[in-house]
């Protein structure tokens, strides 16, 4: 008696059409997915810089003047009572006028490690009577897609 078998299974072109799917996706994905990370991790920092501005802001309508603060973290604790994670930070200075926080990255991508050691600045002005903070572009080192918007 003759039996016949059907195969199963899927051709190489086949296999090959999918390997090659999933790579295209992979290859548009995992940059995506980086610049993600580094944005997430710099909306921490970020979160830290609006906390001392907020309090640098209080301090100046309060006193009418801008708070001494020393480079050190301690400084911006016990002068505008702020608590700063280190955890991405690896320097920050508050001082001048006009008011500067200068921020310096640290932790912020494995897989770009070009972005520690970057900075970002915050500076406070007083245009005709108001208190005006803007991101310093010319000051700071970090790539124009990853600065955070004015």
């Amino acid at each position: 008696m003759l039996t016949i078998y059907k195969k199963k299974g899927f051709t190489l072109i086949e296999l090959l059409i999918v390997i090659a799917i999933i790579g295209i996706l992979a290859a548009i994905a995992i940059p995506m997915y980086r610049a993600q990370m580094i944005k997430a991790r710099l909306s921490e920092v970020i979160t830290s810089i609006h906390y001392v501005k907020s309090a640098a802001s209080t301090f100046y309508g309060n006193n009418d003047r801008w708070p001494d603060c020393s480079v050190s973290f301690a400084s911006i604790r016990d002068t505008l009572d702020v608590q700063i994670p280190p955890t991405r930070i690896s320097a920050i200075t508050a001082q001048g006028n006009p008011f500067v926080i200068s921020t310096t990255l640290t932790n912020i991508s494995l897989s770009n490690p070009l972005i520690d050691g970057d900075t970002l600045v915050l500076v406070g002005t007083i245009v005709n009577g108001a208190l005006v903070w803007s991101w310093d572009t010319s000051l700071s080192t970090l790539d124009a897609p990853y600065m955070p918007r004015q």
